[in-house]
This record gives C-alpha cells, structure tokens and sequence, in this order.
C-alpha cells in the first residue's frame, strides 16, 4: 500500500486477529514487507484513534494483538538519506510552535533503508534541527526521554516516511502509540 497514514506492529503469532481488528477502524489494511507490520489508510485520523481508544477498552482481548499503532499526519517519500533529512525537516518545521518551551525527543522506527539510513542519527539530527530552531524562534526546548512533554515519531517502510507530533497526553489517552 503506497498510500499509508498508518504504521501498526502486531504482537506474536497474532497477525490475522491483529489486522482484522484494525480493518474496523482504517479504510484500507494491508501487510508489508516488515514482519508484523501492517499500513493502513484513514480519512481522519483524530476519530481513528478515538474510535480505536474506545474499541481497546472495551474490547481488551481483541486491542492486545496489536503492539503499536502510529497515525502520520505527514507522509513523504525519500530516495536517500539526503532527500529523507531535507524532507523530514520540512515536516518537523510545522511543530516549532507546538514544541516552544518544551520538552520533547524524536523517535524513529525504520524499516528498509538498512546500512543507508541510522535511525539514531536521524533522531539525533532532527533532535538538534529543532533545538536550534526553537533558539531562534526565542522559545528554546530541551531533550527529554524520561518524561517528554512531546514525541516526534517517524515511521518508515522502505522509502516513504510518517511523521507526527504526540503530547504526554495523547500517550497517555491512547496507550497503543507507545512512541516514546
């Protein structure tokens, strides 16, 4: 699926529970080339993941086949670390506003790219991309893994990249992102 807003890990051997319930939920679920990772396509994604909240609770058995579930509010594709790092900061410039003052941290989960692309030192890369633009916005922030105010996450598979922006409270209210 080439049109994916949604990255979702499955737990264990419970790949088919696991995408049968999120087909509740998106417009279109389909398997990778990862292991245990599904796409998925939603129209709006603030009611995907209520909906998804709701579901979880009161259906706790069904929600555990699925280890994580990340909406991206930005997608892009990438043909190398360059173009990845370009586009990614254009991404992450959106959330300045969001992060003034704050703490926060970038996390990465890459699937493809191996031996071309670091998860760790795009994190590290994006992490200082925006301490350095928060210092010169005027509103500096800090990196936090502890305890985050924020996480930027990004997902990959292969060469096209998610990316959004949680608060300490999304992660509480829907305990399924586990992005940080």
């Amino acid at each position: 699926m080439r049109d994916w807003n949604v990255v979702a890990t499955i737990r264990g051997e419970n790949f088919t529970r696991g995408r049968r319930f999120l087909e509740r939920f998106a417009a279109a679920v389909a398997p990778t080339d990862y292991y245990n990772t599904l796409a998925a396509r939603v129209a709006d994604h603030a009611r995907f993941m209520e909906d998804l909240r709701e579901a979880a609770e009161s259906e706790p058995e069904e929600a555990a086949a699925l280890a994580r579930v990340v909406p991206a509010v930005e997608t892009f594709t990438f043909g190398s670390p360059a173009e990845f790092e370009e586009r990614a900061r254009t991404a992450a410039s959106a959330w300045i506003p969001s992060l003034a003052g704050k703490s926060f941290h970038v996390r990465m989960r890459r699937r493809g790219f191996k031996g071309r692309l670091s998860s760790m030192e795009e994190e590290r890369f994006l992490d200082d991309y925006l301490l350095d633009a928060l210092e010169t916005w005027g509103s500096p922030g800090r990196i936090d893994f502890a305890d985050p105010d924020a996480v930027v996450a990004i997902e990959t598979l292969g060469e096209k990249a998610g990316m959004s922006l949680w608060t300490r409270e999304d992660m509480q209210r829907y305990p399924f992102l586990r992005v940080a």
